[in-house]
């Protein structure tokens, strides 16, 4: 499967949203493509270099998906995407616009996990903190049973490094992934 990609200094997960503010040509192109074809791009989190230049990325991303589209005050577009399936890439080629376009490999879903009861606090905890961060998540379904989706929840909202946010995309154990997260939140709460 080939796709646009879109690399980032941020990391998306499956069913997060993503705001973003596009402006360059390549990414224009880009968008209205996805639009045209109601097809996804990928993201990938940036490893060396920067959004608006070349760049080395990690090799494991989210496919977004548009959900919504503006027309900022500022002249610039607005666009808010959906993750969907996480992706390997598998190797990528830059277009003559600079557009990079990569041949991707799907990873498997990772199955819902129920819930075990230890992490049934952070499912509260997450619950309130949701309900704060206002339009961004209103749409978003809510499922604090599973515990992949908690996890991913608190990965994409917590105020950790790009790497760790990385580090959570690709674990396959949903279980895991809540451990580190209840891990990363004892360390964000003592350096307070």
């Amino acid at each position: 499967m080939q796709v646009p990609l879109f690399p980032l200094r941020t990391v998306l997960y499956p069913e997060g949203p993503l705001p973003l503010r596009i402006f360059e040509p390549r990414y224009l192109d880009m968008v209205s493509e996805c639009l045209k074809n109601d097809s996804c791009f990928g993201v990938l989190l940036i490893r060396q270099g920067s959004e608006t230049g070349p760049a080395t990325t990690c090799n494991v991303g989210t496919l977004a998906r548009i959900s919504d589209w503006y027309q900022g005050s500022d002249g610039l577009l607005g666009v808010t995407a959906v993750g969907e399936n996480r992706f390997r890439l598998l190797g990528a080629e830059r277009r003559k616009n600079g557009l990079n376009v990569g041949e991707v490999e799907i990873l498997p879903e990772q199955a819902c996990v129920a819930l075990p009861e230890e992490f049934t606090p952070l499912a509260k905890v997450l619950s309130g903190v949701l309900d704060d961060l206002g339009r961004l998540y209103e749409g978003l379904e809510r499922r604090y049973d599973d515990a992949a989706w908690v996890g991913y929840r608190f990965a994409e909202i917590l105020p950790i490094t790009p790497e760790e946010k990385q580090a959570c995309l690709e674990t396959d154990d949903a279980l895991r992934r809540l451990r580190d997260v209840r891990r990363m939140i004892t360390a964000v709460e003592a350096s307070k």
